[in-house]
């Protein structure tokens, strides 16, 4: 029964996760910890499968439609893994309390910045031919225009990046929930091509807390992994389909809404 649980979970974590770019791990960590009493390290490693899948199928789905920019998710892929490495390093000196107030910490941190910028766009007035090695064009949903936005802040995303890395090895919940936002709050990205890059970066930031998840015996139960994946497949084309139709401010006011009940769970009510 808590393999169906999971999976109905890992829908409804992949159909947000693709939405919003963060990977699902986010909501998946309190569902299996919170609602199916799943020990925290054991949902923190099956999330980090998930979001691997999650990864995987939207980078696919954004190729097709050209949202995420190609250039950089390679270029952050390389900073992201150095952090999630590091990361497996910091596991065996904190304790899994401060791992839950850094996860519910992280969430509130960012749904702050999240509503601070909530009208912010991000698009280059007019028609523009140069944007920048990193920037790009792509077509706006809300105005059925092709938009250009040209990156700014560079070490800015190279050190949020970093810090998503260890922070997704630690928490579990994949590094798109900070990535995303200071993507689109600081430097320059429009949500949509900030949630479908990130979406690209997040197996990247998964893969070494899975391998050091294995090692320590925290996945212990394979069939609860694949329930989250498969209902993170499924979910993941849903969200994806969704995210074409929603309007950029709802996207921002849900994720940021989703953050604070998460954060407050972690930080007061555990």
């Amino acid at each position: 029964m808590i393999v169906l649980f999971t999976f109905l979970a890992g829908i409804g974590a992949g159909a947000l996760g693709a939405l919003l770019g963060l990977g699902g791990g986010i909501f998946l960590v309190p569902f299996l910890n919170i609602v199916l009493h799943v020990p925290l390290e054991q949902a923190m490693a099956v999330s980090l499968v998930t979001v691997i899948a999650t990864s995987n199928f939207v980078s696919l789905a954004s190729a097709g439609q050209k949202s995420a920019n190609g250039r950089l998710a390679m270029l952050l892929q390389l900073i992201a893994a150095v952090g999630a490495i590091g990361g497996t390093f910091m596991l065996d000196y904190i304790s899994l309390r401060m791992r839950e107030q850094i996860f519910g910490g992280t969430a509130l941190l960012v749904a702050a910045v999240i509503v601070s910028r909530l009208n912010q766009r991000n698009v280059l007035p007019g028609h523009v031919d140069d944007v920048g090695f990193l920037g790009g064009w792509f077509q706006d949903h809300d105005t059925g225009e092709l938009v250009a936005y040209r990156l700014k802040r560079l070490p800015v995303a190279f050190g949020v990046t970093a810090g998503a890395g260890v922070i997704s090895t630690l928490t579990g919940m994949g590094g798109g929930v900070l990535v995303v936002p200071a993507l689109n709050s600081w430097c320059g990205v429009p949500m949509r091509v900030a949630a479908a890059t990130s979406a690209v970066i997040l197996g990247v930031t998964a893969i070494p807390g899975v391998i050091d998840n294995f090692a320590r015996g925290h996945l212990s139960s394979p069939m609860l992994a694949a329930g989250g994946v498969l209902g993170v497949l499924v979910g993941s084309r849903a969200g994806f389909w969704i995210g074409a139709k929603v309007k950029v401010r709802s996207l921002k006011i849900l994720l940021a809404v989703v953050l604070v009940v998460v954060a407050f769970e972690y930080l007061f009510f555990k």
